[in-house]
């Protein structure tokens, strides 16, 4: 079974920054859109970045221009670089591999609290 291992959580002060991976043991890693999710204590569970097949991107407005989300199939990692960070960042960072509905990975998240 396909499940991606987030790591690079952490507790930072705000206007820091922090770099998450995830990584999957699988040898079609290149196939999968990846995409990284977060989950704040009492919200539903929301769309952060994702990066398709053919590394096209798409961010969610509250993080645009301050994450950047990149991929390298030779290592099967997908990185989020987030700059910049805001309290209201703080959640569980969940990443997601997905190549249709039956085919569709989630880690167990690395926490992320951005507080003073």
């Amino acid at each position: 079974q396909t499940q991606p291992v987030e790591s690079g959580g952490g507790l930072v002060q705000p206007g820091g920054s922090l770099r998450l991976s995830c990584t999957a043991s699988t040898t079609i890693f290149d196939v999968y859109d990846i995409s990284w999710f977060r989950q704040a204590p009492g919200h539903q569970r929301d769309l952060v970045a994702r990066i398709d097949s053919d590394e096209n991107k798409v961010y969610a407005d509250f993080v645009k221009g301050r994450f950047t989300i990149s991929r390298d199939n030779n290592k099967n990692t997908v990185w989020l670089q987030m700059e910049n960070l805001e309290p209201e960042d703080t959640g569980v960072y969940y990443c997601n591999l997905y190549r249709g509905p039956q085919y569709s990975w989630w880690g167990h998240g690395t926490q992320v609290t951005i507080s003073s």
